[in-house]
């Protein structure tokens, strides 16, 4: 009886000791998978935890990151690209469960830009069900090149998926105007182009972001890249 507070004790320090090696072995593949992962609040949009990869793909440390806040993804995204982030931000908003797109993006004082595919899923709530932090992850898309032909027929089926979906929402002018307007076209132009008055148009425009949760023209426009329109 006496030897059962120290076998007692013997068996918490090696399960102590295992329960750190495990911790070990975790961080180590998350810092050597060959993807960038990292946390983000949403409300902010702001990263608050990252993997090694992350940091040393975009050339920033995570006390860089995390002092620049919201800025850290206006550095290293393509201007073009940058609405996709906002586009997320909100479907988190509206409780979507996962989002996914392909935007590009470019390491610290480079002038090169480089594709990665990016999927996020809500990961902590607040007390109301709102969408608190989120889980992301990028990967390099200009590494997968040893199926390329796999790639291409890939991207070509999700464009079409997703060009479906967009479009079976829009009536048939609504359909013809946001083409035009993904390509640049302003409500005179489209007008024009059409044979409608610019108040039919504006009419138009107004319900086609409202059917496809778009702001502005940018989001507009980046939902058209998004699909392949352009």
């Amino acid at each position: 009886m006496g030897t059962e507070p120290r076998d007692s004790q013997d068996a918490l320090i090696s399960e102590n000791a295992h329960l750190k090696g495990r911790l070990k072995h975790l961080e180590a593949i998350i810092d050597k998978m060959p993807a960038m992962v990292y946390t983000s609040n949403n409300s902010r949009k702001s990263v608050n935890w990252c993997n090694r990869s992350l940091t040393e793909t975009f050339g920033y440390s995570l006390e860089e990151i995390l002092t620049l806040g919201r800025q850290f993804f206006k550095e290293i995204t393509h201007p073009d690209d940058a609405p996709i982030l906002d586009i997320s931000q909100q479907s988190f908003r509206d409780r979507k469960p996962i989002f996914g797109g392909i935007l590009r993006v470019r390491k610290r004082d480079q002038e090169e830009w480089f594709w990665v595919v990016g999927l996020g899923i809500p990961f902590t709530f607040d007390t109301q069900g709102n969408v608190e932090d989120v889980i992301c992850v990028f990967l390099d898309f200009t590494n997968a090149i040893d199926t390329s032909n796999q790639i291409s027929e890939a991207l070509r089926e999700v464009l079409r998926r997703r060009n479906e979906d967009v479009l079976n929402k829009l009536t048939a002018r609504e359909k013809d105007i946001f083409i035009l307007a993904a390509r640049g076209h302003n409500n005179k132009e489209i007008a024009e182009e059409l044979n409608l008055s610019r108040y039919t148009v504006e009419t138009h425009r107004k319900n086609i972001r409202l059917k496809l949760k778009v702001r502005n023209t940018p989001e507009l426009v980046a939902l058209a890249k998004q699909i392949g329109l352009q």
